[in-house]
């Protein structure tokens, strides 16, 4: 499974971006999508899951503001970002996880895209 994270750029605080990842196989056969992020001098932190049957799960700082969603047919996932403020400014991964989740945690192997930076200026 190879994943391709687009839809990264500079955005005033306040704006939207909206983040896309192709995927190389059938999505249908993925359980978990997750996107995740990483800001310079951090840790990568989980930030949206939507699993096989579109239950979505976020992380509590962008609860309200991102929206994730896939896209079946087009074997995509986005990532619709809202109200960007500067601490959202990071590199944004996506992941796939085809086999055994549990909640938002991938219990079997589980694939990266490279990433998608997300600059916000204040």
């Amino acid at each position: 499974v190879q994943l391709q994270a687009s839809g990264g750029g500079l955005v005033q605080a306040g704006g939207s971006l909206r983040l896309s990842c192709a995927v190389s196989a059938s999505i249908l056969n993925i359980s978990l999508m997750r996107w995740y992020r990483q800001a310079p001098g951090k840790e990568r932190e989980l930030v949206a899951a939507i699993n096989s049957e579109g239950v979505t799960n976020y992380a509590e700082s962008v609860k309200g503001r991102f929206t994730i969603s896939r896209d079946n047919a087009r074997n995509t996932v986005w990532l619709q970002v809202d109200s960007l403020k500067p601490e959202d400014a990071a590199v944004y991964y996506c992941n796939a996880c085809p086999g055994a989740f549990a909640g938002v945690r991938c219990v079997s192997h589980d694939y990266w895209g490279q990433g998608t930076l997300v600059t916000v200026s204040s």
